[in-house]
């Protein structure tokens, strides 16, 4: 009998492991996310599988707190979307999710892990300072990396990869914390595998993806932790209205409606005004929104309810994977409309703190201000609470550098910046604005010619006192230059030092020039005394019109305490009578000008010498 017993145990064994050589295994070949996280405010999580004919598959789900709600087949077989709900106690583990078709099976492993405790989501604000970076432009970390996936590294080709990455990025954080500089804006950092090379990033190939050449997602949090131990932040660069042409699912689209015009090319009319005319028809509204941004950029669409929490989701992911504490929205304007206010509602929903930019290029303020949240001027919240101000970085390119004398009149000059400041009633929130004289889109604001740097000097000085939030262009410090006609390449040149080949490295004093380190050392001493300056980074804005003199004045005040900035605009040094300042002043009677240490008498009348500029925290007070 035992004999027997042994012998039937054999046999089954036997049968069991030709059964299990029958059982095919199903090809997912994709699962997007791979991983979510326990105790989040939108419990509903979806879930991508891609593979030949995954959407002939039963699927099923078996873990505690987790339950399948829905299960979504598209036009193409080669896709399903899952829907799981996670409930308030379900626990960190692996869920095995299970697909069946015939005899064909496969487990796919999803994780729940514990929330994120380290440091992030912090958000930006006035009391910050941006730098903004192109990464394969900035420093070479890691040579390894150059010529991964299909474009090459060619450092002769403006517009080619030149190898700047994460690494380079981590190398030098604290010659950015030593600027002053509070937060790091880095242009896109995802996958960016297209022919024509993307360097820039806005092309994005994988959304879960750094981009090798740049490093991997791994790289990418040691940056992020490494910066919030320095006291600093990062801002992530996204782009929803568009992928690159290249991206994986380009070649084997989940529906017809994942495009907008999928079967012909139909350009972006890029007539953004569009969207708040009230004359527009809609067919101008249609084509701005969606026609493609180029013919690498195909146009996505936000109204397909599964890409809409696809691109949700990748966003809330990259917050609590790497602890980034913005995103600078790319092209905002251009997506649709509904999503677009869905998406930063959920995203504060469930980080508080943090901040949202939604690029919208308008040379006007009015514009600006409509897209910002809670105008009145605009019945349909978009919920975005900053916005970027391109109208004040064209004044300012044109209003630093005007020749402007007394004879010309009140009107030229510095009196355009006061105009633009002055038009803030449009805004919900006028601290709440991007403010910048130029960016990786821009001709740099540095120009060949100021050999004093009084309109450098002068144009910095005001940016790191106005209102808003500051954003500095990497290069800026070391004054490079380069215009919108010279190209894109040119504006976005690599930073001396960055490669090791590089002849001088100005990263360091002694690879600056004389002019160089002048500049440097300016703004080193404005952003880092900013930081500490409660009136600007806290206080009311109060300015005067500036007269026939040709000189701004304005006051930063709070926290009990006043800083008066006054610039001259013209090419003369103007003597101004103090009293007209008298409700900024009040009791003060003197201040001390923040970068050279020098005491002004306010009791008597100031002299500012030809396109000079103070900025003085005020401390004496009559007794």
């Amino acid at each position: 009998m035992k004999r027997h017993k042994v012998m039937k145990q054999w046999i089954l064994v036997c049968l069991a492991a030709i059964f299990a050589l029958t059982v095919e295994a199903i090809d997912v070949q994709r699962m997007e996310p791979a991983n979510w996280w326990v105790g989040m405010e939108n419990r509903e999580v979806q879930i991508l599988l891609y593979g030949p004919d995954v959407a002939h598959c039963d699927i099923s789900v078996s873990y505690p707190g987790v339950t399948l709600k829905e299960v979504a087949k598209v036009e193409n077989p080669n896709y399903l979307f899952l829907y799981l709900d996670i409930a308030e106690n379900a626990q960190p583990g692996s869920v095995d999710i299970l697909l069946k078709d015939g005899r064909k099976q496969q487990k796919q492993r999803f994780e729940l892990k514990e929330r994120n405790m380290r440091e992030g989501a912090q958000g930006f604000s006035p009391a910050d300072v941006i730098y903004l970076i192109t990464p394969d432009r900035f420093a070479n970390g890691d040579k390894s990396n150059d010529n991964l996936l299909d474009v090459q590294s060619d450092r002769s080709r403006s517009g080619a990869r030149h190898g700047g990455d994460i690494q380079g990025i981590i190398d030098h954080l604290d010659y950015i914390q030593e600027l002053g500089f509070t937060t790091i804006w880095l242009n896109p950092i995802l996958e960016n595998n297209q022919r024509g090379g993307s360097y820039h990033g806005y092309a994005i190939t994988d959304y879960y993806k750094v981009d090798a050449r740049f490093g991997s997602n791994e790289d990418y949090v040691r940056l992020i932790d490494m910066a919030h131990a320095k006291g600093m932040k990062v801002v992530m660069d996204m782009i929803f209205n568009h992928c690159g042409s290249n991206h994986w699912w380009m070649n084997d689209m989940p529906s017809h409606d994942w495009l907008n015009n999928p079967d012909e090319y139909v350009q972006t009319s890029h007539f953004k005004w569009t969207l708040m005319d009230v004359h527009a028809p809609q067919s101008e509204k249609d084509i701005l929104v969606n026609g493609w941004f180029t013919r690498g950029m195909p146009d996505l669409n936000q109204r397909n309810r599964h890409l809409a929490r696809y691109l949700i989701q990748n966003s809330i992911w990259w917050i609590e994977y790497a602890g980034i504490d913005g995103i600078r929205q790319d092209t905002h304007p251009y997506a649709d409309y509904d999503f677009m206010t869905e998406w930063c509602e959920e995203v504060e929903k469930q980080y508080p703190d943090f901040n949202i930019v939604g690029e919208a290029w308008y040379p006007r303020g009015t514009a600006s201000a409509w897209w910002q949240r809670n105008n009145r001027i605009n019945d349909n919240n978009t919920q975005l609470k900053t916005v970027m101000d391109f109208d004040l970085a064209f004044t300012s390119a044109k209003a630093f550098t005007d020749v402007c004398n007394s004879s010309e009149g009140s009107e030229a000059g510095l009196f355009k910046i006061y105009e633009v400041i002055a038009q803030d009633f449009l805004f919900a929130d006028p601290d709440n604005i991007l403010v910048f004289l130029d960016n990786h889109d821009l001709g740099r604001f540095s120009l060949k010619d100021d050999k004093d740097l009084n309109k450098y000097k002068q144009a910095i000085a005001f940016l790191a006192t106005t209102r808003g939030i500051p954003e500095i262009y990497y290069g800026t410090e070391i004054l490079m230059t380069g215009t919108k006609k010279e190209g894109d390449g040119v504006i976005r040149t690599d930073f001396p030092g960055g490669w090791e080949e590089d002849p001088v490295n100005a990263f360091t004093p002694e690879g600056r020039n004389d002019k160089q380190n002048e500049a440097w050392n300016y703004m080193k001493k404005l952003l880092n005394w900013r930081k500490n300056s409660t009136p600007v980074t806290e206080g009311k804005l109060v300015h005067y019109t500036p007269d026939r003199s040709g000189c701004y004045v304005y006051a930063r005040i709070g926290g009990g305490h006043t800083v008066l900035v006054m610039m001259n605009g013209t090419d003369e040094a103007k003597t101004l009578d103090m009293k007209r300042f008298h409700e900024v002043i009040q009791n003060y009677t003197d201040g001390v000008d923040v970068v050279t240490g020098k005491d002004i008498d306010l009791q008597s009348p100031v002299e500012i010498p030809a396109r000079g500029v103070y900025v003085m925290d005020l401390h004496a007070v009559l007794p």
